[in-house]
């Protein structure tokens, strides 16, 4: 399951996008619970928003349970996600993410071949106190024995995931589509460690 991923480096077009944070920083270890960058329609534009990784509806009230990830494969069907799904699709840009393999979990850095990838995902609103937060949780596929998020490659993919008006059957064929053939390189430790959050990150095994 993909737990951390990193985001350093964007594109000018992203920095452009209304609602960009001037003060948005290099993140190279991005957990769940984390705040992070969400790409989403807006009456026929893009803009950028901050949410918080792990979907929250309005209607949840236990708070620990806000899933960070999605199946792809029940999507459509899971009532804390076929409304999302319906209504409110978004992407998340990533320079790419981590995977821990083997007995002694080994971490490695997964990566689409151009160095800036889109994650498929889904959002929701939470109202607290006169504050509306957004929060989202990515959408993942089987890999093997793991699970990968849904990478839109493609720009033509990604305008189909973001615009409201997509048929649910273009929708599902996104979703079965198969697994992109990605970079990997195997790291040192450093990523290991949750409050490590510098290129250090990146350190090749």
């Amino acid at each position: 399951m993909t737990a951390r991923y990193a985001l350093f480096r964007w594109t000018r077009e992203i920095a452009e996008l209304p609602g960009f944070p001037s003060d948005l920083a290099a993140r190279w270890n991005i957990a769940p619970g984390a705040q992070l960058l969400m790409l989403r329609d807006d009456a026929g534009g893009r803009r950028a928003e901050m949410a918080r990784w792990g979907l929250t509806p309005a209607w949840l009230t236990d708070l620990s349970r806000t899933p960070a990830h999605a199946r792809a494969e029940t999507l459509g069907e899971q009532p804390m996600f076929r409304e999302a799904f319906a209504q409110r699709r978004c992407l998340v840009p990533a320079n790419g993410f981590y995977e821990w393999r083997g007995v002694r979990k080994r971490p490695y850095w997964v990566a689409g071949s151009s160095g800036l990838s889109y994650f498929a995902a889904i959002w929701e609103a939470y109202p607290v106190s006169g504050h509306t937060y957004l929060s989202l949780a990515l959408v993942t596929q089987a890999a093997g024995d793991m699970r990968r998020p849904l990478l839109l490659e493609d720009e033509g993919e990604r305008a189909l995931w973001l615009d409201p008006q997509t048929p649910r059957s273009k929708l599902l064929s996104l979703l079965a589509r198969p697994q992109l053939r990605l970079r990997e390189q195997a790291l040192a430790s450093f990523v290991n460690d949750p409050t490590c959050d510098g290129p250090e990150c990146l350190t090749p095994a």
